[in-house]
């Protein structure tokens, strides 16, 4: 079994920083960095961005919705044409940033309020992978497997990668519990990395209602702004190696 493991980072803002990027980038196999819209700024994209290039980890571009001020995890209404743009934009500003430093964006994964809302919104679906098909058609998109993305990707050409949350609570229906509901994220080490085997071996979870649900994916997502984030990501990579498998960036 193969599996990419991947963590959001750059999610730092001038002097404010969030997570352990340095720390992390020696545990995952991709980064999915944070464009500017709803977390980093220049100066951390570039640092993130080298190291990511340093320690050979794949890039990733996490475009997000226009929302500094909720770090991307408010829902908003975005015109197809203004939504495509923007997404757009963060691809081309990071993918720049990457080259400068001798690596470039291998994917797309949308960040928060906007990857809940394209799984199951064709219209902003279709905004986002328009966006990548206009940058890069060949820029494999991160979503869930329940995801609406792919039917939209497939007709445009563009691939798609499914994954599956080691940290987050389930659906019946496959889809990611909001983080406004009690025990959206879960950070029990060993429950987390339970589902993490799981998910990698099986490919199937446990849903908050208690049934069991197919997640077959190729990558595997640890978030990297959760309390001891970096423990957590290193326990999972740990016991997915002591369980037998390989871990490797899907990009």
């Amino acid at each position: 079994m193969v599996i990419d493991l991947n963590a959001d980072l750059g999610e730092g803002f001038g002097i404010w920083r969030l997570g352990d990027d340095l720390a992390l980038l020696d545990i995952v196999t991709s980064a999915n960095v944070a464009c500017g819209f709803h977390a980093g700024d220049p100066v951390t994209i570039r640092r993130t961005c080298a190291a990511a290039v340093d320690r050979g980890v794949s890039i990733g571009a996490q475009v997000s919705y226009r929302d500094l001020a909720h770090f991307g995890r408010r829902e908003m209404d975005v015109e197809p044409e203004e939504l495509c743009a923007e997404v757009l934009y963060q691809l081309a500003a990071v993918d720049g940033i990457a080259r400068a430093m001798g690596g470039r964006v291998s994917y797309v994964k949308p960040h928060g309020a906007l990857y809940n809302r394209v799984c199951r919104d064709k219209e902003q679906a279709t905004a986002l992978i328009d966006a990548v098909a206009d940058y890069d058609p060949a820029l494999p998109v991160l979503t869930l497997p329940v995801s609406a993305v792919h039917e939209v990707a497939a007709a445009a050409g563009v691939p798609t990668v499914s994954e599956a949350f080691a940290d987050r609570a389930y659906t019946a229906a496959g889809a990611l519990v909001p983080r406004r509901e009690a025990g959206a994220v879960i950070h029990d080490v060993a429950a987390v990395t339970a589902r993490a085997r799981g998910m990698a071996l099986e490919g199937s979870v446990t849903a908050v209602d208690g049934s069991r649900v197919s997640v077959s994916a190729r990558s595997l997502c640890v978030h990297g702004d959760t309390p001891d984030a970096v423990g957590l990501a290193r326990a999972v990579r740990n016991d997915l190696l002591a369980a037998g498998v390989v871990l490797q960036a899907f990009a």
